[in-house]
């Protein structure tokens, strides 16, 4: 018989936690059982009255003091256990994306139950970050399972690289890290690049100094869409990175491709890119967005008609919302100032602090503010290998509308 100590919760953390949200802060613990537990290890949550609420790691050190990863009394957190919720998160997987399963994200934290834990699958490459003390403890037998089940679907796992590089691992007292992870058949030596295929198209993905984990596999079918209308228009891909949005454009059909970002390193990656899929009639352009739009504005420059706004996340905070819808809306007018009547514009947010109410009402004022209105094509999200959990707004992020100017 299991026996964890007991941390007790306020009303209030028990309703969140009734309703499906697997946070306990620290500010909602109000009692202890007597005894220490340390960071990182199992803790049963309980109300006021003693009812069982779940089981998480616990914390001190995080203002998140318990993620709940189980709300089944029943339950043995053992091998059999990890190896469950493993075969649970692929199997959707396998489900959801069909042929996509080659490069994908196979776990996404909360959404699957794996608090802090993201894998994202690149070929034979499994790309991971760990932001969670519990699950950092447990992380290399969480690897071997991945491994194996894997290869029980027929897919055999080259290496696996730790991108644990990221700020958030401080919040929970842990060492920024990164670098291959070692186990029996694994290669530790390799280039840190590894080629996939999306949509039809061929991307180097740099999975050692690339952000995040190497690329970004939530807008895979938001790029398709774009894809669809490109043929044989003017398009300005605003955020480029590695190009992604504008090499979809380009094979799409699009007249002309102007893809921009600020960092030049980005921009050499995408001109790769773009070479490795006979692409070579995209423009590149280094250059701040917002210096670029305003410049064009100012000397009249409506020559694009289909404009693609992918910006980073403007806000980590609900501190930052206001700021951040400031940021949004200064963008996305002056592309609505740019369009022609007859014009198309995508545009996003990846940050969940940015509401998707506030997103739409931002494109209102700046659609007014420009005097356009936008007829909507689309309203997306991020892809199903970044599943939506009803109960945690945590996981649903990303914001993605196509519309036309009319």
């Amino acid at each position: 018989m299991r026996n964890y100590p007991v941390y007790t919760v306020t009303p209030k953390a028990e309703r969140s936690l009734r309703n499906g949200h697997p946070w306990v802060f620290g500010d909602e613990v109000v009692q202890m059982t007597p005894g220490e537990a340390p960071d990182g290890s199992l803790v049963d949550v309980r109300s006021a009255k003693g009812a069982y609420l779940g089981t998480g790691f616990v914390n001190r050190k995080s203002k998140i003091r318990v993620r709940v990863i189980s709300t089944n009394a029943n339950d043995k957190f053992d091998e059999p256990f990890w190896r469950r919720r493993i075969r649970y998160a692929l199997a959707y997987r396998k489900t959801v994306m069909g042929s996509d399963f080659g490069a994908c994200r196979l776990i996404f934290g909360e959404s699957d139950q794996f608090p802090g834990f993201v894998v994202d699958k690149f070929g034979d490459v499994l790309s991971v970050q760990v932001m969670c003390l519990g699950i950092d403890m447990i992380k290399m037998q969480l690897f071997r399972i991945l491994i194996e089940e894997l290869s029980e679907l027929g897919e055999n796992i080259r290496a696996i690289y730790e991108r644990g590089d990221v700020a958030t691992r401080g919040l929970e007292g842990l060492e920024q890290t990164k670098g291959f992870v070692e186990l029996p058949g694994l290669s530790t030596d390799l280039s840190g690049h590894v080629a996939i295929e999306e949509n039809g198209i061929s991307f180097d993905v740099d999975y050692i100094d690339g952000q995040k984990t190497g690329y970004f596999l939530d807008q895979k079918y938001n790029r398709r869409a774009v894809m669809n209308l490109a043929r044989g228009r003017r398009v300005l891909d605003c955020f480029t990175h590695t190009g992604a949005f504008a090499l979809h454009a380009a094979k799409g059909g699009a007249s002309h491709v102007t893809a921009v970002d600020v960092s030049a390193y980005a921009l050499e990656r995408a001109r790769d890119n773009a070479t490795r899929n006979g692409l070579d009639d995209v423009e590149f352009v280094c250059a701040d967005v917002f210096e670029l739009l305003t410049a064009r504005d100012e000397r009249g420059d409506r020559s694009d008609d289909f404009i693609i706004l992918d910006p980073p996340a403007f806000t980590k905070s609900h501190a930052t919302a206001r700021s951040a819808y400031r940021g949004y809306k200064e963008i996305n007018l002056k592309a609505m100032r740019l369009l022609p009547r007859g014009g198309y514009l995508a545009t996003c947010s990846c940050s969940h602090f940015m509401k998707d109410d506030m997103f739409r009402q931002m494109l209102v004022e700046a659609s007014h503010d420009a005097n356009v209105s936008l007829r909507q094509i689309e309203a997306r999200q991020q892809s199903p290998d970044h599943p939506i959990l009803l109960d945690v707004p945590e996981t649903n992020y990303l914001k993605f509308y196509l519309f036309q100017v009319v």
